[in-house]
């Protein structure tokens, strides 16, 4: 696909299938990750893959049992409460059992930590949309970034107290008859825009 195309067709996929995603394809996402730019050049911005079927359910769980003891009121962002919500009903998955879970962790010192994995994330989700591949923005685990037992958990595979949780991504074939991520999603509100012209 052209960039244009990759752009406007991209859609968040919550339906995946059992399909996993070749090494090759995984592989060309991180690549786009790593062409992501940093403030500074700082390059902290790190990856955790997470294909294992038990770690993708031990995470649900923990989130299910973090998520569950909030509360929430109106004020409360909406995705969070829904979050909550769910956790508290006793059936929440927030990432959706994709092929493979990307965490983006980076530098808590580094000022640009969440706008670097941001960048990170966006380009995997347009390479994962070129490899026919859908893919899910997931905010939980940033949300839960300061809960014990997820940060005990990540720790068993390398996350560090000076590392701070951005981010996440869903990456895997989706649920559809043909295999291949809605690209016909409901058209988007335009953002609000200011022209400033003048000499």
């Amino acid at each position: 696909m052209q960039t244009e195309e990759v752009i406007r067709t991209r859609r968040s996929t919550r339906r995946f299938s059992d399909r996993p995603v070749e090494e090759e394809k995984l592989e060309k996402i991180l690549q786009a990750a790593n062409q992501a730019p940093s403030g500074g050049n700082s390059r902290t911005c790190r990856l955790f893959v997470i294909r294992s079927r038990k770690v993708l359910e031990d995470l649900a769980q923990i989130a299910q049992r973090a998520f569950a003891a909030m509360e929430y009121d109106e004020n409360t962002y909406r995705s969070k409460r829904n979050s909550i919500a769910k956790a508290k009903q006793g059936h929440y998955v927030f990432h959706y059992q994709p092929a493979a879970l990307i965490v983006t962790v980076n530098q808590r010192s580094h000022p640009n930590a969440l706008v670097d994995c941001a960048c990170a994330l966006e380009n995997m989700m347009l390479m994962a949309n070129e490899l026919d591949l859908g893919s899910c923005y997931i905010n939980q685990p940033h949300w839960l970034d300061e809960d014990p037992e997820l940060r005990a958990y990540l720790a068993r595979y390398g996350l560090t107290e000076e590392e701070t949780i951005c981010g996440s991504l869903a990456v895997g074939y989706a649920d559809t008859p043909d295999g291949l991520p809605n690209r016909m999603g409901a058209p988007k509100e335009p953002l609000a825009v200011t022209w400033i012209d003048e000499p």
